[in-house]
């Protein structure tokens, strides 16, 4: 038992930290992304079957892009189709039967994630296809954050995967001549994955541990490439400054502490100054975007930090220019509640309600629900307030954050 224990655990180490890097692997060669993710399951059902037995390997990555090769093969001979048999055959010339290290499997993740925002693919499906493809998120988790049905979600990634593969869509990293008609997409996807990943602080969901640093690594990697394109600096100091606060997230038993709580001597210093470099960086080039705006609203918290003051005044203003840019939900509620800080718990509560009448849909956002109790319990509007409370609870994922706003309602009492 204590082996097949372990085989489990191994495979799901490393499904969880190579599974982007291996499908990116077997896509590029094959161009057809559902082909390459069929096999690597098997490959993965094949390790839970011998690693107990044999033991695990040496190079449990190389093992698992092998068999997938080989599965490769074997279903194009069952497809009769010689054109995905000469794919999947120029794929076993590739040193299939050699031991290959972990280091000699080139990394083409990021051919991946631009194959996915290529203009072949529906706008609204490449975001979602990018967290299937490169983190391994599954289809109902991808419609969970989506807020639509797992059964439209998974018909939207497999038409996508179509499109892919009959257009012939290229798994390398395009000329810098195309980049901005896909470079939003890609950094949307980057951001929600670690969006994702950042609402799971202690990383007990297997579905989304090691998403944030997935999606710091990718995001370095497109600051790499483009040192003049000031998003991706943006999105890379935001990710940076988002980290430097995540030891504060959480106390020593595992409760949530909110961002006005938290002990800013546990906050990374060096991160921090990253942050700041890079978002230095981006403005020099004097053309801001969303990603700026929000790492400038980050830097303006960071400010507490070394002298103990928030500039709400400042954080005001940026989230004024965040909203005029794309006035996302986040953004409208963080404008609500900067406001309130600045100008009061009336001023941030009605302007809430503006947004809201203006836009119904933000009635099925936790966020909402749990600014607006937070408004109304400031206002001393008690019955509201536990009302909000309730409606804020019913719809966070997070046990710890539960406990807080339970909390938080109680002392209404």
């Amino acid at each position: 038992m204590a082996g097949a224990r372990d085989g489990a655990a191994l495979a799901e180490r490393v499904a969880r930290e190579s599974y982007g890097r291996l499908l990116a692997a077997l896509a590029a060669r094959t161009r057809d992304v559902a082909a390459a993710e069929d096999a690597l399951a098997e490959a993965f059902a094949a390790a839970l079957r011998a690693w107990p037995a044999s033991g695990a390997p040496d190079n449990p990555e190389a093992w698992l892009f092998a068999a997938a090769k080989r599965k490769l093969i074997d279903f194009a001979r069952r497809a009769h189709t010689a054109s995905q048999a000469q794919d999947a055959l120029a794929i076993a010339a590739e040193e299939l039967d050699e031991e290959m290290r972990a280091d000699a499997l080139p990394d083409r993740r990021l051919g991946l994630l631009f194959a996915c925002a290529h203009p072949a693919v529906d706008e609204g499906a490449r975001t979602a296809l990018m967290l299937q493809t490169i983190l391994g998120l599954s289809a109902e988790r991808i419609a969970a954050a989506f807020l639509v049905e797992p059964a439209a979600m998974s018909q939207r990634l497999v038409r996508a995967k179509k499109r892919i593969r009959d257009a012939g869509v290229p798994f390398d990293v395009p000329d810098p001549s195309v980049w901005p008609e896909r470079l939003q997409a890609v950094l949307e996807a980057i951001y929600a994955a670690y969006t994702e990943g950042w609402s799971d602080a202690l990383g007990a969901d297997s579905h989304r541990r090691g998403l944030s640093e997935e999606a710091v690594w990718l995001a370095r990697v497109l600051a790499a490439h483009t040192p003049d394109e000031p998003e991706t600096l943006g999105l890379l100091a935001l990710f940076l400054h988002l980290e430097a606060r995540r030891p504060a997230r959480r106390d020593a038993e595992g409760r949530y502490v909110a961002l006005d709580q938290q002990d800013v001597g546990l906050w990374r210093d060096e991160m921090i100054a990253e942050a700041e470099r890079t978002l230095f960086a981006a403005a020099k080039l004097q053309r801001a975007g969303r990603f700026q705006l929000e790492a400038a609203i980050q830097s303006a918290h960071a400010r507490r930090r070394f002298d103990g003051v928030t500039d709400w005044n400042a954080i005001c203003l940026l989230y004024a220019a965040l909203v005029d840019l794309c006035a996302s939900p986040a953004a409208r509620l963080n404008q609500c509640a900067a406001l309130a800080r600045r100008d009061g718990a009336q001023a941030g509560l009605d302007l809430l309600c503006d947004y809201a009448d203006a836009h119904p849909e933000l009635g099925s956002y936790q966020p909402f629900w749990a600014l607006r109790a937070d408004l109304c319990a400031r206002l001393d509007r008690r019955a509201e307030a536990r009302a909000a409370y309730d409606q804020a609870m019913a719809r966070e994922r997070d046990p710890a954050v539960v406990v807080f706003l339970q909390k938080k309602r109680d002392a209404l009492s």
